[in-house]
């Protein structure tokens, strides 16, 4: 099986390429980067997908600067959702899968939610990015019979974000460290996750060869911004007090959900139990080494 891989310079990409590694190789992994391929480029997507040999193409590519794309609709709708059924439509003439990392922000609308959210649960974005991965994965599975959406959330891995200076953790490290106080929001609640959990249940799946359709591929438990911080701070031991505020008292452009944490038994039954996202902040830390 030959598997191309866009975005492997990403946090999530890194750890694919990681994991792929660590399970002996179970297929030919190929990274594509942008100078290869630019997503940005709609126009050429078909062709220069047209000149390689895949059997499965992975997209981790995204324009994912939540802030900024609230702004920038046009482009987002470009890269977030033409881009993608570019990308479907060339693996569907090649007969090959088309594997697209999606997000938790494609929820948020349904405001009395307080549990879970299934892979059935419809859609509701409240953000131009949300706005823009929902529109992008109703067009991949309309394009191609053969897609995995992969649902992921709250990314955090060891290579950081692509284009964001790191991620929530080290932010969270470094911002306590320098200022000995945060103010972290505690009325927004999703499902921390680890990259490199991602990353190792889709090589799983690849070689599985699962069904086609939506999952979402989180960490177990789900978490404010707020307890997330705390345990964030509590096992790097940073001297640092973390006091919750509301989504009131620290505005951004673009609006966030204020529930979207996503049900992940469906993998589960694939994968085995997905770890909880205190076990793999704990493993992510030791790993950076910020743990004793």
């Amino acid at each position: 099986m030959r598997v191309l891989l866009l975005g492997p310079n990403g946090q999530l990409g890194h750890d694919i390429q990681h994991a792929h590694a660590m399970a002996g190789e179970p297929f030919e992994l190929i990274s594509v980067r942008r100078d290869r391929l630019d997503v940005a480029s709609v126009d050429a997507i078909g062709q220069t997908l047209a000149d390689l040999e895949f059997n499965v193409l992975v997209n981790c590519t995204s324009y994912h600067k939540t802030d900024e794309v609230e702004h920038n609709a046009a482009r987002a709708v470009a890269i977030n959702a033409h881009a993608v059924k570019a990308l479907a439509q060339a693996c569907s003439l090649k007969k090959a899968r088309f594997v697209h990392v999606s997000t938790d922000y494609v929820f948020g609308g349904d405001l009395g939610r307080d549990r879970p959210l299934k892979e059935t649960h419809p859609t509701s974005p409240i953000n131009v990015y949300g706005a823009s991965k929902a529109l992008g994965e109703t067009l991949a599975l309309h394009a191609h019979d053969d897609v995995v959406v992969l649902r992921v959330a709250s990314l955090f891995g060891v290579a950081g974000a692509s284009g964001k200076g790191g991620n929530f953790v080290e932010t969270m490290i470094r911002a306590g460290r320098e200022k000995g106080a945060l103010r972290v929001v505690e009325d927004q609640v999703m499902s921390p996750t680890a990259t490199a959990d991602v990353a190792q249940g889709l090589v799983r799946m690849l070689s599985a060869r699962c069904a086609p359709g939506i999952y979402h591929l989180v960490n177990s438990g789900a978490a404010s911004w707020y307890e997330f911080a705390c345990e964030i701070i509590r096992l790097a031991e940073v001297d640092a007090v973390v006091t919750p505020c509301s989504s009131a008292e620290y505005p951004t452009p673009a609006a966030r959900p204020r529930y979207s944490v996503l049900d992940n038994a469906k993998a589960s039954d694939l994968l085995g139990a997905v770890p909880s996202w205190h076990d793999s902040l704990a493993r992510y830390l030791e790993a950076k080494g910020h743990m004793a």
